[in-house]
This record gives structure tokens, sequence and C-alpha cells, in this order.
């Protein structure tokens, strides 16, 4: 009996053993299987999170009023996307400052860097080199750069376009005669020379009257373009026309005619924007601002950038989402750059300006 019980015993203690062993099918099944349309947290921790790309802008100039509103935009595209981005330059638009950054930000290993070049010929070597080390590049107004030097250049809308419409302005307040002058930022800037190229052959073909007088480097400054204005009414005392690129351009002319009282008899058409002309606008020293949000511009500049990053196709017709670039126009710059068109520009006068407060 006693080895009855004996064996009994450990026949018990060996199934209580095997029984505590044993996996927790059913518990394990239950935590591994989420009832049907419910997410699993366990799974969503485990995803990887998207690449912060690290996504500088250099421009011509920190200190211009233009880029500290493409500064707006690109700091939106950050919040937006989570990507660092931000906006940098130099203190005075200067070319050699300019490359120095470009050359900086290849050291620091970023993805992207978009580039308003204050000379496009001057910042090539400095983009090729940044393409080179696998660097995605992406220009504005640079439709003259070479094809190894920049993934695209985003452009707000067609330059000659651009610079037509700005000679038929100028021409339409000077009774379509007349002597007029031009300035542009840098004899090198792409796009400056290209606006005023497209704006003086237009007035050839269609205001036999109008005097084409020459065209003036501002350096993208305010006080050279007011003196040199100055000259030019010292020797051209009949000046009726005054065609500005840079944004500061017509904001130094307007002062030297508005100074030399001619307000009413000299008409200002240029790039620029509120921030800059406003004063100039209301009292007629400037008589129309043309131009682009750069808010706008410097976002869509930088989306172009991420949809490059990510290996996402730029297509024909393509909407980026941002005002002025719903349906995009691909082309190929003179020297191959490929171009990204938008439709973008805008006119400001005294009687709207108040819709355009940057």
């Amino acid at each position: 009996m006693k080895k009855f019980l004996l064996l009994t015993t450990t026949i018990i203690l060996i199934l209580v053993m095997v029984t505590a062993c044993a996996p927790q099918a059913t518990t394990a099944a239950t935590t591994a299987a989420p009832a049907a349309g419910t997410s699993a947290p366990a799974a969503a921790a485990t995803e990887a999170p998207a690449k912060q790309y690290v996504m500088p802008t250099i421009v011509k100039s920190i200190a211009f009023n233009w880029f500290t509103r493409m500064g707006v935009g690109i700091d939106k595209f950050a919040k937006d996307t989570n990507m660092k981005a931000y906006i940098e330059g130099p203190s005075t638009a200067d070319s050699a400052a300019q490359v120095g950054m470009i050359e900086d930000a290849i050291a620091q290993g970023v993805d992207a860097i978009g580039v308003d070049p204050y000379g496009v010929p001057e910042n090539e070597p400095a983009m090729k080199k940044a393409r080179d080390a696998g660097i995605v590049v992406i220009g504005q107004e640079a439709s003259t750069a070479h094809e190894d030097t920049m993934n695209y250049d985003l452009e707000a809308f067609d330059d000659c376009a651009y610079g037509e419409e700005m000679m038929k302005q100028l021409a339409s307040r000077m009774d379509e005669e007349g002597k007029y002058i031009q300035f542009v930022g840098s004899l090198t800037n792409a796009s400056h020379v290209r606006w005023m190229d497209c704006a003086k052959a237009y007035a050839e073909k269609n205001y036999p009257k109008m005097e084409y007088v020459d065209r003036y480097e501002s350096k993208e400054d305010i006080p050279t373009a007011k003196s040199i204005t100055e000259d030019v009414l010292k020797t051209h005392p009949d000046l009726k026309g005054v065609m500005g690129s840079a944004a500061g351009d017509v904001v130094g002319a307007g002062q030297a005619i508005q100074e030399a009282g001619l307000q009413d008899k000299t008409a200002v058409v240029g790039t620029s924007i509120v921030s800059y002309a406003g004063e100039l606008l209301k009292t007629g020293a400037v008589d129309l601002a043309m131009g682009w949000d750069p808010a706008d511009a410097g976002y869509a500049a930088d989306v172009v950038a991420l949809k490059v990053l990510k290996g996402e196709p730029i297509t024909d017709g393509m909407d980026l989402g941002v005002n002025g670039y719903n349906k995009i126009i691909l082309s190929t710059g003179p020297n191959g750059v490929p171009i990204i068109t938008g439709s973008a520009w805008i006119e400001i006068d005294k009687n709207n300006m108040d819709q355009y407060n940057f």
C-alpha cells in the first residue's frame, strides 16, 4: 500500500511540473492577434521613422527682404515635413562668399542644397562638386546653368514672357515713346539678363519710338541703383522709363526720380515687393512692382528637392501643391539644365499693394 501511495504521489508531482512548464498558447494568441479593424501598437512601434534630410537653401544675401520672405516658406516646409530645411546666405551679395557657404554645406554632408546664385558661372564649380558628392542641387533663377551642376532649376514663370510683360507695362506708361534704361542685379544673373533681353527685343519689334539707352549693373544694391539713375539723368534729363530686375533696382531708381521731381514724367517698372517699394508705389515714384512670392518659391524648391531625394519622378503638368506651381512645365535650358517652370508672377501697384503684405 505504501508503495502504491508513493507511486501515485510521484505521478501527480510529474503532471504538475509538466503543466507549469508548458507555453501559455491561448494567452499568446490573444496578444498577437488584435481584433479586426484595430491597429497593432506593437507593430507600429517597430516601424522605422522617416529620414530627416538636411536641406539648406543658400541665397545671394540673407540681408535682403526678398530672402527673409523666402525663409518664411522654407520654415513652413520644414514644419510641414519634419525635414531640417533652413535658409542662409552672405550678409551682402557676393559670389565668393556664397560659394564658400556651398563648400561648407558639402563638407557637412548635407542631403540637398537649394541655390539662388548671385552669378551662375561663379557658382557652377561648387554646385558640380555638390552633385559629384551625391548631393541634390535645386537652383532658382539659374536657367543658363549646365546640366551637371543642378538636378533642376526652378523658375516662377517663363522668363521671356515675364520680360515682355514688363516691357508692355513700361511702354504703356511711356506712351510707347522716349528713352529708357535697364537694370540687372548682376550681369551674370541668368534670369535678370534673360528678362531684359526679351524686354528689349519686344520693344524693338513693337515700339519703334522707344529708345534704349543702356543696361546697368546695380550689384543688388539700392544706393548703387540710385546713384546710377542720378548720373543717367544728368546725361539724359529727358529719360522717360526705367526697368529693374533685382528687388531694390526700382527702389533706388524711384528714389532718384522722386528727388528730381520726375515721378509724373518718368515711369519706373520692375521686379520688387511691397516691403521694398511700398512707399514709392504710394507716391507714384515707382509705377509697378512685378514679381512672385518668394515664400512660395522657397517652399516649391524644397518640394522638388525632397521628391528627388525620395526617388520620386518630376513630371510635366505635375502639381507641386504650392500656389503658382500647380501645373508645372518641364523644359531644358540652353546649357542642358532641366527647368521647372510655374505660372506664379504677380503685378503690384498702389491700388492692390495691401493684398501683398510682404
